[in-house]
């Protein structure tokens, strides 16, 4: 649609500005460039920006085929506030630091517009570098990483054939030059990544921007965690120091669910307002003690950490909260390590709940599932708290009560209809019918939320925590014991605790049925398997080691050096080797330019040449060529004009055409020869001109 009003509406060739070449390949390198570095903004970018970006940028291309004309510029103006319109539509007057990317990319986009000549070219070829930099701001995993240095590569080849176009081989060389200059900065790179001071930020902007990201949410109705069932995107790696703990035995505990909207669970006490800023994703440094346990977490946009049973805060990142959860101060826009350490669960006595929280634990709607209210009203007569829950459990065990990733659709008083007629569902659907049940029976009760399980990563050196393992339990108060875990998934589907959700539902086959590019749909193909959790460990090593290198896991490793490194320390150390790489630098140089001068016998007469010519009087001028420097020494001196000519033609004949060693040893000598030649004639005096008399 843009190509047909460019057509009709651009400007007339008068009108036209005048388009400088740009050389075709250099602007190919440039889209490609652009291009690569759009690929990792793909599933954050709204589709009508990634496909304006390609009409733009293909407009610059056929434009420089000649198919099209570049628009003038009442219609770059039109374009422009036509799409930033668009943009403001579609933001709504968020402004954060993710609309803030997409904006950028729309100006990249629309500055292809504008690529009439070098100059511009130099322009979208910094802004495009600056556009890398942003895509580290919401992607980090080290393939994304790569894909962004290879951007850059486009880039760097673009700038030199822009600059020597016609050199022949200029691409392979290029790609040869940029190869040799990594290898001979990555060293220094490396020193100063190590070593250069790592100081928190004076200020800092939240990458929070209201889109939805898989993993657990604050709410939770009966379908929910089954929908996330079919993801197997990570939630959390952990790193144990000791052994990790069984199967069974992996709750992670994240958030509480105690108040009942009529089918939805809540949170009665939602976090409050918070002030922007970026969470600490430095947390945690040395080895890890045996009780100790390292978590990254992949970025959720929520506050909420996830933890084992019985465990306290070892990194300063995260606090506890009354419940004995874990909270980061902001919410987690990025990666996030922290470190936890398990304690001996020995029980303490437990105080009494207060009757405002016997009130918040007892809360149900005042009407609704009318069955489930009487069967607890039945067990609740003649039975303990602890026999209610028992009962309950027995009867989820022997009864005909189904786990499945296909549970009906519950119509109202969905409780009565799970616990009664259909007996199929998710443990969202359970664990919310045990909560009512208990609540009505007048036991205190609350839902927890967070993941169950975790698969060995290569080598088992970590664990896994992928969204399949979602899980929702109940916790019920109980006189002199607190509060219980009561998991009535255990009683129904035993191998989803024992091992895992695809053992759970491997009858059916509906493990990760809707996600067909999922390695871990596959688990019986070992190579695929096998491939995908070496990937992993590659980027879970580099998260760790490389993204989450910061301020106190840099002072950690510093600590294990001797002299007993402190930030002023490693400031001197750090200008130290500066100053030591840049005079290696400088004398490699200074040494690589004698060895060059010396096997260049042709370029020592040519520096001689230009030595006698400012001896004469005519200086060399910047960028002027051989033929114009001999036109004007012969001007000036013509006693050497034949001989000058001579030279100039033989140094145009060495450095614009193929000669072999030999022939260019014999070509230095032949301009060794014309240059005493040419000392000879200025040393001698010029005869005095001829004089003509007229005889009266």
């Amino acid at each position: 649609m843009i190509l047909t009003i460019a057509r009709v509406f651009s400007a007339k060739p008068a009108e036209q500005a005048p388009i400088e070449a740009i050389p075709g390949n250099a602007l190919l390198w440039l889209i490609a460039s652009f291009a690569l570095l759009l690929v990792p903004q793909w599933d954050r970018l709204p589709w009508w920006l990634i496909a304006a970006c390609a009409v733009l940028a293909s407009w610059r291309w056929l434009a420089q085929k000649g198919r099209v004309k570049l628009p003038g510029r009442l219609l770059r103006t039109g374009i422009m506030v036509t799409l930033i319109g668009v943009y403001a539509a579609t933001v709504q007057g968020r402004f954060t630091v993710d609309t803030a990317a997409s904006f950028f990319v729309l100006a990249v986009g629309l500055k292809w517009l504008e690529t009439r000549s070098a100059r511009d070219f130099y322009v979208l070829f910094f802004i495009q570098v600056y556009l890398a930099a942003v895509n580290f701001l919401f992607k980090q995993d080290i393939a994304w990483a790569l894909l962004t240095f290879a951007a850059i590569g486009c880039l760097m080849v673009g700038l030199q054939i822009l600059n020597a176009p016609d050199l022949p081989g200029s691409l392979r060389a290029g790609w040869k030059r940029l190869g040799v200059l990594l290898l001979k900065t990555l060293p220094v790179v490396v020193l100063l990544f190590v070593f250069f001071p790592r100081m928190a930020p004076l200020w800092s902007v939240p990458l929070v921007s209201g889109q939805a990201r898989s993993g657990i949410s604050d709410t939770m109705r009966p379908g929910d965690i089954s929908n996330l069932a079919q993801s197997s995107e990570r939630a959390f790696r952990v790193t144990f120091g000791g052994e990790s703990p069984p199967y069974r035995e992996r709750y992670w505990r994240g958030l509480i669910l105690d108040y009942l909207d009529d089918e939805t669970w809540r949170q009665s006490d939602p976090d409050g307002f918070r002030r922007p800023a970026r969470v600490d994703n430095d947390g945690g440094v040395g080895p890890l003690r045996s009780n100790e346990y390292d978590i990254l977490l992949e970025p959720t946009d929520q506050r909420w950490a996830f933890a084992l049973e019985n465990s306290v805060a070892v990194s300063g990142n995260v606090v506890s909260t009354p419940e004995d959860l874990f909270r980061f101060q902001r919410p987690a826009d990025s990666p996030v390590r922290y470190r936890l350490a398990r304690v001996s669960a020995v029980p303490a006595p437990a105080e009494a709940l207060s009757p405002a929280e016997t009130r918040r634990y007892l809360q149900l709607p005042p009407s609704g599932n009318p069955r489930a209210r009487e069967l607890a009203r039945e067990l609740s007569e003649d039975l303990s708290h602890w026999e209610v829950v028992n009962t309950l459990l027995r009867r989820f065990r022997e009864q005909a009560y189904f786990y499945t990733l296909r549970p009906p659709t519950m119509p109202d008083d969905g409780i009565d209809a799970l616990l009664f007629d259909e007996k199929r569902g998710f443990c969202a659907h359970y664990a919310g019918a045990a909560t009512f049940v208990f609540r009505a029976a007048g036991i205190p009760a609350r839902i927890v939320v967070g993941y169950q399980g975790g698969d060995a990563g290569a080598g088992g050196d970590y664990l896994i925590v992928r969204q399949y393992d979602a899980h929702a339990w109940v916790e019920v108060w109980l006189e002199g014991q607190g509060w219980v875990r009561v998991d009535p998934t255990a009683a129904i589907a035993p191998s989803r605790i024992e091992s895992g959700l695809r053992d759970a539902v491997a009858d059916e086959g509906s493990f990760l049925e809707n996600d067909l590019t999922s390695p871990q749909r596959y688990g019986d193909v070992a190579i695929l398997q096998w491939a995908s959790l070496q990937l992993d460990r590659i980027n879970y090593h580099w998260q760790r080691w490389v993204v989450g290198y910061q301020g106190q896991s840099q002072m950690d490793l510093m600590s294990r050096l001797p002299g007993n490194f402190g930030l002023k320390e490693l400031g001197y150390l750090t200008a130290g080797v500066v100053g030591f790489t840049l005079l290696i630098a400088g004398v490699v140089s200074a040494l690589s330019i004698r060895r060059g001068a010396r096997k260049d016998a042709f370029g020592r007469v040519v520096l001689a040449w230009h030595r006698l010519c400012e001896q004469v009087g005519v200086p060399v001028r910047t960028g002027e060529t051989p033929a114009t420097l001999a036109e004007r020494l012969a001007n000036a001196r013509p006693e050497v004009e034949s001989s000058v000519r001579l030279f100039a033609r033989a140094v145009n004949s060495h450095y614009y055409t193929a000669s072999t060693q030999e022939a260019s040893a014999h070509e230095a000598r032949r301009l060794t020869r014309l240059l005493k030649t040419m000392k000879r004639q200025l040393r001698r005096k010029p005869e005095p001109a001829s004089r003509t008399f007229r005889h009266d």
